[in-house]
């Protein structure tokens, strides 16, 4: 993963303008770990789980139409989880503790969510190429060279079983 300096850059302002924020971790909406200031935290799990937290969050949103998935949070006994879109391809996940002054800390996510989306926009991620099928050559079909398929039913293969009068079998069953 090479970080984008920048957003590195924000996400340490961020923590200098919020002491009581305990980490934070940027990734993409697919789980993918871009950057992170969490340092008693497991920064790829966390950034799984917020993309998956916000695509069912959109997904509710969308269910009752709402638009636009901005943020969400949850209140832990702790502290306090909260995720921010951060363009349509990120997502900002804030941990803070209990004593955290939440209205604040939205104020201070939402304006480094502003400047990462845009510093991700600018520059997008290093992302792997998609997956090449291998070549495989054409091989023509000439449809005279195609013998027609065995046609299979069920009393094809049991004709074999089945008498033809009382007493007498097409071939005797083997005993």
């Amino acid at each position: 993963m090479s970080t984008n300096p920048a957003v590195l850059a924000e996400l340490a302002d961020l923590r200098r303008r919020l002491p009581e924020l305990a980490g934070t971790v940027l990734a993409t909406t697919d789980g993918l770990l871009l950057a992170h200031d969490a340092h008693d935290l497991e920064p790829d799990s966390v950034a799984a789980l917020a993309a998956a937290h916000l695509a069912l969050a959109q997904r509710f949103a969308d269910a009752v139409g709402h638009g636009e998935l901005r943020e969400t949070v949850i209140e832990c006994g702790n502290g306090y989880l909260t995720t921010y879109a951060a363009g349509p391809n990120a997502v900002l996940a804030l941990v803070t503790r209990k004593d955290a002054n939440l209205a604040r800390a939205h104020l201070e996510a939402r304006r480094t969510t502003a400047k990462v989306g845009a510093l991700i926009a600018a520059n997008p991620p290093d992302s792997p190429p998609p997956p090449v099928a291998p070549a495989v050559p054409a091989v023509p079909i000439i449809p005279a060279q195609v013998p027609p398929l065995t046609r299979r039913t069920p009393m094809a293969a049991l004709a074999d079983l089945v008498p033809t009068e009382p007493g007498f079998w097409l071939n005797p069953p083997q005993r």
